[in-house]
């Protein structure tokens, strides 16, 4: 189950943008797992793909139409089930026909068109089952499925992640942003198997958004980790479809706008940690005042992929020496043990490289108890600081992935 964490309630449609939900049965039986979304014309998107140097099919095809001269986003296509990852000229010849089919079907350009996957990877598609749930989808394109799709593209997921925000402008008029991921395992970042898609119906010139998307993901998607895999196919898409705003966000307002979309980029990471694969604790680290953010980034993430801290999380185990051992090892210039202070909570385990004089077993087990823990690493070396969520390792994890292609 995740992690205190529920199925979106309330999804708001975004002007200019439809949505049409198909089951392939691809792989999965009994649900949708294909999804079209189209974006009226003139609208402007942004892009982020993993860097994994094996990645996809669809990766490589969707780079090549965002870098064509005359780009337009007008509709991404999203097939869970079957990642189309190490599948040669065969998946790529695979992935932009998919493009095409869209295209021919909804009377756009097939570079307009940009394709996503996710599932196993080393598998072709069956195109013949994915033209017949292509062919379904036009009749089906509506402004209010984004539920629909958000359930769509999931895999290992055990719930959808989705979120809807307003901002209203101070001439009035207001902007609705929605976003949905999905994700649990093979999460690591460099794009934190992860999939998001994000549609708003702000008028934001093309640079602006790219830079926005660019800082965004630095804040959330790119400081998460389940297990220290990044996938071949992660990536995020952000369309504006400018249709609920006459002028060009600028300014103060493109600082309100960047403030809210970032909320929507944390809120879908932090949901894909939430729902990690057999997760039962979320987990935030944080390391501050150290000599440097390299360092800060090496030792939080050194203890966010450390397995002996992680088991000792989901059993509750207060083993602070983990947490050091994992810190110590961490390639961080400037570290000196005898200046670190650790805690968990608001109990103290360690002060200055020792066991904190109040720390009892009894305080520390409470803390480790908890759902939701907060790891924080004074490095006392300076002003630098980072943090990252990730989640615990159970047994379930592990028959999560040694199932997931039975």
């Amino acid at each position: 189950m995740a992690v205190n964490l529920s199925a979106p309630l309330t999804l708001l449609p975004v002007s200019g943008v439809t949505i049409a939900t198909a089951a392939s049965g691809m792989r999965y039986q009994g649900r949708d797992d294909l999804l079209v979304m189209t974006f009226a014309e003139g609208t402007n998107c942004a892009a982020v793909f993993t860097q994994n140097k094996c990645c996809a099919a669809p990766v490589h095809v969707a780079k090549q139409h965002l870098n064509d001269s005359d780009y337009q986003a007008r509709a991404v296509i999203v097939n869970a089930g079957n990642a189309n990852a190490a599948t040669g000229d065969r998946g790529h010849e695979n992935a932009s026909l998919s493009c095409q089919m869209v295209a021919q079907k909804c009377g756009f350009q097939t570079h307009q068109v940009l394709p996503f996957s996710t599932g196993v990877i080393g598998e072709q598609l069956n195109m013949s089952v994915l033209s017949q749930a292509i062919d379904t989808l036009p009749e089906r394109l509506k402004g209010d499925a984004w539920l629909q799709a958000a359930e769509a593209i999931m895999t290992t997921d055990t719930i959808a992640k989705a979120v809807s925000k307003q901002l209203v402008l101070d001439n009035g008029e207001t902007i609705t942003i929605n976003g949905i991921a999905k994700g649990s395992g093979m999460m690591c970042p460099n794009m934190a198997t992860m999939l998001a898609f994000v549609a708003c119906d702000a008028h934001i010139e093309q640079a602006d958004l790219e830079l926005l998307v660019d800082s965004g993901v630095k804040a959330s998607f790119n400081r998460i980790t389940v297990d220290g895999d990044t996938s071949t196919n992660d990536a995020l898409f952000v369309a504006a479809t400018g249709q609920n705003n006459k002028k060009v966000l600028k300014g103060r307002q493109l600082e309100q706008f960047s403030t809210i979309l970032n909320e929507v980029l944390i809120t879908l990471a932090t949901a894909i940690v939430r729902d990690a694969e057999g997760a039962t604790k979320f987990v935030k680290i944080e390391v501050d005042s150290g000599a440097s953010e390299q360092d800060c980034v090496a030792i939080a993430y050194s203890i966010a992929h450390s397995p002996l801290v992680k088991t000792a999380l989901y059993a509750s185990d207060p083993n602070w020496g983990r947490i050091l051992m994992a810190l110590g090892k961490a390639p961080a210039n400037h570290l000196d043990l005898t200046k670190v202070d650790v805690q968990i909570g608001d109990v103290r385990l360690i002060e200055q490289g020792q066991p904190a004089p109040d720390y009892t077993e009894a305080r520390g087990k409470a803390v480790f108890e908890e759902s939701e823990i907060d790891i924080n690493i004074q490095l006392n070396q300076g002003s630098s600081r980072y943090h990252v969520w990730t989640s615990d390792l159970s047994h379930d994890y592990v028959s999560i992935n040694a199932d997931y292609r039975s």
